[in-house]
């Protein structure tokens, strides 16, 4: 989430579930977070949560691979010892 907003990113890494978010993006926090961390436990009821939001198969299908390809990235720097600067 690229906002500029610092204290509403460090609300969301605190609990999304009590973050100034709207119920899409915070359907879309949970969704990332699960399939970052326990990527064999997701099922059709994780699908179910966002289509219930609104979202159709091809904003879900853009959303599993902003989450893949940042898991992938990360994993590469990490394997690779690369440090981000945070300073941009």
């Amino acid at each position: 989430m690229e906002s500029g907003d610092d204290a509403l990113v460090e609300s969301v890494i605190r609990d999304p579930n009590t973050a100034a978010l709207t119920n899409v993006d915070r359907a879309l926090v949970r969704f990332a977070k699960k399939l970052t961390r326990e990527p064999g436990a997701m099922s059709e009821a994780d699908l179910d949560e966002l289509r219930a939001q609104g979202l159709g198969d091809r904003a879900i299908l853009d959303a599993v691979q902003v989450v893949a390809l940042f898991n992938y990235y990360n994993r590469v720097a990490d394997g690779l010892g690369v440090s981000v600067d945070d300073d941009g």
